[in-house]
């Protein structure tokens, strides 16, 4: 939901608002990043540790890419021959940053930012308003700074959640107090900042579509 929020706030800043394409850009990011980055995510690497088979995360990322593309072809129609520029470009980062190609040159945080977060706002906001201006770069900026934020926070939560099985240490206060350091109080603060963007970001999404509709 936080990227595919950053799908809706390109298209709704655009002068006006075709909802039936805003609908399919946001159905085809879910397709590329919801479905398709997952299974290549889980593929290099298996960070969530399932025992699902190689060539079933092969074949569920080739068929959202291919979805994808095929919704991507049909705002062609619409949008013009310019758009073909963006789909590619949205095949190539979904390959490249999950699959870590290049070296996993694009496998960081600012690969991350342009990525998930500035890239989603630029396509929506071209599917309406066949252009990126001045306004269209702001709100990348914006959603590139918030995906960076997300970045930093949840690269410490996925290693205390995923690689860490014990903290062991102490705190103490200048009153004199000692408290104890485990992995639930490191990990507290990180996750509570995260759904606090996530719903933040989700609910700005959700107030600029209201306010498109009314």
């Amino acid at each position: 939901m936080w990227h595919l929020s950053y799908v809706v706030i390109g298209g709704c800043l655009a002068p006006q608002v075709d909802f039936f394409r805003l609908s399919e850009t946001v159905a085809a990011f879910f397709l590329a990043v919801g479905v398709s980055a997952h299974a290549l995510d889980e593929l290099n690497g298996r960070p969530l540790g399932t025992q699902i088979p190689g060539w079933a995360l092969i074949s569920i990322a080739a068929l959202g890419l291919t979805g994808a593309v095929v919704l991507g072809a049909d705002g062609v129609r619409d949008v013009g021959p310019e758009l073909v520029a963006f789909i590619l470009a949205g095949v190539l980062l979904v390959l490249a940053y999950n699959l870590e190609l290049w070296g996993g040159r694009l496998h960081n945080d600012v690969g991350f930012a342009l990525a998930w977060g500035a890239f989603p706002v630029l396509v929506a906001y071209f599917a309406q308003a066949d252009r990126i201006d001045g306004v269209a770069v702001l709100a990348a900026a914006g959603a590139a700074g918030l995906s960076i934020a997300q970045r930093v926070l949840s690269t410490p939560a996925r290693r205390l959640r995923r690689r860490v099985s014990h903290v062991e240490g102490t705190v103490e206060l200048r009153d004199g107090r000692v408290e104890a350091i485990d992995v639930e109080n490191l990990l507290e603060p990180l996750e509570r900042a995260l759904r606090a963007l996530s719903w933040a970001t989700v609910a700005l999404a959700l107030a600029m579509l209201t306010a498109r509709l009314l």
